[in-house]
């Protein structure tokens, strides 16, 4: 029964963060509900309210269990492409990509996850790398955007010494990931950076 549950929230979570670059997980929930609520689907015997929620659920769990196979990423991965070439659709797919974390290195909003010394208590928080600053005597700072669990968008935004964090060997979608299931998505802090 236990590992069910964790193939069901693997599944969902990672239907959840493929469709977020798209149309973000709630939104599409909210329109999705109103359409088929107002659609054909109120005319038929077996409709009931919150109807169109349960269908998206189904939906964002078989686009997880799909994406989730060798066979999914593969077709994910050339719907993704695809998708980015579309004129003017692509633009606005690849910044959506970025701000939640998807590109990688210099091409990414977040070049990559830090572990970040936590100034109140004794423990570590995850951050992630959005630039550099050199000063006027040569010191580089890194600018550290510390995410809120599970709302990454809300943080606040470190300047620290590159010498005083733990770089991670850890993708910054992954990170996001452990950010937005509240920690229930694993994530590999004994991977560092050299």
């Amino acid at each position: 029964m236990k590992s069910v549950r964790r193939h069901v929230a693997r599944c969902c979570i990672a239907g959840i963060v493929a469709l977020m670059p798209l149309v973000g997980a709630v939104l599409s929930v909210v329109v999705l509900e109103r359409t088929l609520s107002e659609s054909f689907l109120q005319k038929t015997p077996i409709y009931f309210p919150g109807l169109g929620i349960l269908i998206a659920v189904v939906a964002v769990y078989v686009i997880g269990l799909v994406v989730s196979t060798l066979v999914g990423r593969w077709a994910f991965g050339l719907f993704d492409r695809m998708l980015a070439n579309l004129p003017g659709i692509g633009m606005l797919y690849k910044t959506l990509k970025q701000i939640l974390g998807y590109g990688d290195g210099e091409d990414g909003m977040f070049r990559e996850v830090v572990l970040v010394r936590a100034k109140e208590t004794d423990a570590e928080e995850i951050g992630l790398v959005t630039g550099e600053l050199v000063a006027d005597d040569g010191a580089v700072r890194w600018t550290v955007f510390v995410p809120g669990s599970p709302n990454p968008g809300a943080g606040r935004l470190l300047l620290v010494e590159p010498g005083s964090v733990t770089r991670l060997d850890t993708p910054v979608s992954e990170a996001l990931k452990a950010l937005v299931a509240v920690g229930k998505h694993p994530i590999d802090v004994s991977r560092v950076r050299a």
